[in-house]
């Protein structure tokens, strides 16, 4: 499926990133490959991000190469050839042509080939940026290439003598959103929402935690996201207490919450929700109690998510005001203070306030510059998600609080007057939840 990006977007970014190359350079990055989910059958291929940040092309088994102020071409390619006969199997390629017509590429060649062809392209260059480690294969052949080109040295051939960790550059790169990646991250937000908001309108005592789940799973597919952005989450009850549930398995009870952590990927672009709400759409005392405090941090976080705000200081808050609304409810006893210097806290709300959201769900990106948290700048996207979890086998709490699982997630864009919200549309006060619950119920 073609991008919805055009491709002078791709071409934009190579030339940033080879701006930032030094003279004599060159840069490797490869693809994703197929991988076996069991016997003849592959898991559904899903590209490697940073090489799609920076080719739009979405075809395993490819070599990118990037040598700036190469007169013969600057951008070269090394992908699968055309064979009509597998492709009869497993679908059309682009092949090396392809690759230059339509993907913008100055050479290209077939994958076949790359061994011939990278001892020529590395020969006379200072510097490889290179992500070693990431591609086993590749790093072997990396190697080859290198002995190759120092065989030749009595020839005249001269091997690179620096290797760079490509990550930095270009992760730095993908952490600052342009105006049309944030019009993609605003759509699968949208998207995102409006799935949480069918499981709403649908969800009622005796569905399955999967039936919910297909339900979002039905919505993405429908407008354009086939997968998800990440194995969704539906919890009922106590499953609502395991951070990383996903078997998805159980029945869900009257009585219970239900937590939905789920996000469609729309053109490689993440989207990440949680909301949690009562299945038979009315929360008991309890429940209200231990939201309301959730959504009050949450609340005061976002608005803190606005240029120059260092990091740690949107988590630091949602410590404070659920620290603090944990005492009220009686969860916990002691100084305030005490309790948020020895942790106490981490016993209900054991994880960040988010995270940075981009083309992966948990996106790259450095979260400290110069051993400091770094401030938050216009572009950025990151999750801001507090959460409560009362085990249901914590004995010190009284059991009406047991088994409690409460987590309210929506992706925000910093920009340069504060912050948007692009996950606004699904609801989240207590009102507008049961409100929509009761309508769809009535309807």
């Amino acid at each position: 499926m073609k991008s919805l990006l055009a491709q002078s977007c791709f071409a934009e970014r190579r030339a940033r990133l080879m701006a930032q190359m030094t003279p004599k350079s060159i840069a490797i990055i490869p693809s994703a490959q197929l991988q076996p989910r069991n016997r003849d059958v592959d898991y559904a291929f899903r590209q490697d991000s940073d090489f799609y940040y920076l080719s739009g092309f979405d075809e395993p088994n490819a070599v990118l190469v990037l040598v700036p102020g190469r007169a013969a071409g600057e951008y070269v390619v090394f992908c699968q050839d055309r064979d009509l006969e597998m492709e009869i199997w497993h679908g059309y390629r682009a092949g090396p042509e392809g690759l230059k017509q339509d993907y913008g590429a100055d050479q290209a060649h077939p994958i076949d080939l790359i061994d011939d062809e990278m001892p020529k392209l590395l020969d006379g260059c200072e510097r490889i940026y290179y992500a070693i480690g990431g591609d086993e294969q590749l790093d072997t052949q990396v190697r080859g290439w290198l002995n190759a080109i120092r065989a030749q040295a009595r020839q005249g051939a001269v091997p690179p003598t620096e290797m760079v960790m490509l990550d930095h550059l270009l992760h730095e790169m993908r952490l600052f959103k342009s105006d049309e990646e944030a019009e993609l991250m605003r759509q699968a937000g949208e998207i995102s929402a409006q799935a949480h908001v069918r499981a709403m309108q649908v969800c009622k005592p005796g569905m399955t935690e999967y039936q919910l789940e297909a339900e979002i799973t039905h919505h993405f597919a429908m407008n354009r996201c086939r997968q998800a952005a990440y194995p969704s989450i539906v919890g009922g009850g106590d499953n609502a207490c395991v951070l990383h549930y996903t078997e998805n398995s159980e029945e869900l009870q009257d009585g219970d919450l239900v937590l939905i952590d789920a996000g469609c990927e729309l053109d490689y672009y993440a989207g990440d929700i949680t909301r949690t709400f009562p299945v038979n759409g009315r929360f008991s005392d309890e429940q209200k109690a231990l939201y309301e405090l959730v959504l009050k941090a949450q609340e005061a976080c976002i608005e803190l998510v606005r240029p120059g705000t260092p990091w740690a200081d949107v988590h630091d808050r949602s410590v404070e005001i659920i620290t603090e609304g944990l005492v009220e409810l009686g969860l916990l006893q002691g100084d305030l203070e005490d309790l948020i210097e020895r942790g106490a806290y981490r016993e209900f709300y054991m994880h960040r306030i988010g995270h940075w959201l981009g083309m992966d769900v948990h996106d790259v990106g450095d979260y400290k510059v110069g051993g400091d948290w770094r401030p938050l700048e216009p572009g950025m996207v990151m999750t801001v998600e507090p959460g409560i979890y009362v085990s249901p086998f914590n004995e010190k709490v009284d059991a009406r609080w047991r088994g409690i699982g409460i987590r309210i997630e929506d992706d925000v864009l910093v920009t340069e007057q504060g912050n948007e919200i692009l996950s606004a549309v699904v609801p989240k006060q207590v009102d507008e939840i049961e409100a929509l619950m009761r309508a769809a119920q009535n309807g």
